[in-house]
């Protein structure tokens, strides 16, 4: 069973940035993405890239944040950029479509 481990996540102060990393156990194929859930709220598709490297976005983080892989060292990363008080969340790291498994995310705060 391939282990997904996120990290990277902290409190950044709005505008700010930070850069999230997805260390996956081993090489795939599949298109692979981020996910977010913001309290009281449903777990929500963020951004995705697929094994040729074709990028796709939410409305809400398009041109703000980016999405890209180490394939060297099965990593997925997501740079944040002019963070905003509406993306703090749980962010996790999964496939697209998503299996019924999550890992256990990592928490994003954007606050002042």
């Amino acid at each position: 069973q391939v282990q997904i481990v996120e990290s990277g996540g902290g409190l950044v102060q709005p505008g700010g940035s930070l850069r999230l990393s997805c260390a996956v156990s081993r090489s795939t194929d599949k298109t692979i993405g981020w996910y977010r859930q913001a309290p009281g709220k449903q777990r929500e598709w963020v951004a995705s890239i697929g094994p040729f490297n074709g990028r796709a976005y939410g409305d809400s983080v398009k041109g703000r944040f980016t999405i890209s892989t180490d394939n060297a060292k099965n990593t997925v990363y997501l740079q944040m950029n002019s963070l905003k008080p509406e993306d703090t969340a749980v962010y996790y790291c999964n496939y697209v479509p998503p299996p019924n498994n999550w890992g256990q995310g990592t928490q994003v705060t954007v606050s002042s």
